[in-house]
């Protein structure tokens, strides 16, 4: 998975934080669980605040 998978990740992480409400992620830790998915294969810097609210709008459409 590389940055622009934005919905790939935020389905990833529904599965592992089913309780976890996007929406009271910090983008820091968000990051960090991003980077730590074992499919995730991007350099961690190419990261930006909109990669990573495309990620949160994503797990937010996943959880409805």
């Amino acid at each position: 998975m590389k940055w622009t998978d934005s919905l790939d990740i935020a389905i990833e992480l529904c599965e592992l934080y089913p309780d976890t409400d996007p929406k009271t992620v910090r983008f820091t830790d968000l990051h960090k669980w991003i980077t730590e998915l074992e499919e995730f294969d991007d350099d961690p810097q190419r990261s930006n605040e909109k990669i990573l609210e495309a990620v949160i709008l994503c797990w937010m459409d996943e959880m409805d």
